[in-house]
């Protein structure tokens, strides 16, 4: 829907890069692969980049779906192929380059759910950096080294701990804080971090608060992200 927005479609998706296996990052997977299969005209794998586990996940996506499969072949002549995907599991170092695009795994930090993945992509000297969810780790500093943007996912303890339910606290030792987040940012020489992934979500008229507390840790500019959003760092 957000690609659509841009305007673009899933059928311009080059690649697709998956962090970890939760299930807010990946419930979307079957609508991204079948509105890319049905809106081509020409057999095009889709590239997937994961951590280990993701075959797998592909392998249940086309399970799940194969009714519609089957429906869709049968109803439209001219679609003469199943939708197909090119997975390749990740851990560590160079997963990709194209022309001047080079995109980095590592791996970082988000126990238990293991293993979770980073990204940092180079297009010439300009890069940015994919957290996904992980507390402080070695493999993100190591992607964030004099990074343009950190798109880092960020969490409010200050607001989840007085709730007091253990259902919500326990997100508190897996996830990165807002101060986490500007401290790595900080320490890496990151010249822009975008907060994403809120939780809890910012209340209306609250987003200065989030903004203050990454400024209290991080000397550069500190972005509140939103759908559609244009950074220009």
């Amino acid at each position: 829907m957000r690609a659509a927005a841009v305007p673009s479609g899933a059928n311009a998706f080059r690649a697709l890069f998956l962090t970890h296996l939760h299930s807010d990052h990946i419930t979307d997977l079957n609508d991204i692969y079948t509105a890319r299969w049905i809106t081509s005209f020409a057999p095009t794998p889709l590239a997937v980049f994961g951590p280990r586990g993701t075959a797998g996940l592909f392998d249940s996506v086309e399970a799940m779906l194969a009714p519609d499969i089957s429906y869709r072949l049968e109803h439209h002549a001219d679609l003469q192929w199943r939708p197909s995907a090119v997975v390749t599991e990740v851990e560590v170092g160079v997963i990709l380059e194209q022309g001047d695009v080079r995109v980095v795994a590592a791996p970082t930090d988000h126990a238990p759910v293991r293993p979770t993945v980073g990204f940092r992509v180079e297009d010439g000297e300009r890069s940015v950096v994919i957290s996904g969810d992980t507390v402080p780790c070695e493999g993100l500093d190591a992607l964030c080294a004099g990074a343009d943007l950190l798109v880092h996912t960020v969490i409010r303890p200050d607001l989840i701990e007085p709730i007091g339910l253990p259902r919500l606290t326990d997100v508190l030792d897996y996830h990165s804080s807002v101060a986490d987040a500007a401290a790595t940012a900080e320490r890496n020489d990151v010249t822009t971090l975008v907060l994403t992934h809120l939780v809890p979500a910012p209340a209306p008229g609250a987003e200065q608060d989030w903004l203050d507390q990454a400024s209290a840790h991080f000397g550069g500019t500190v972005v509140l992200a939103s759908d559609l959003s244009v950074i220009d760092a």
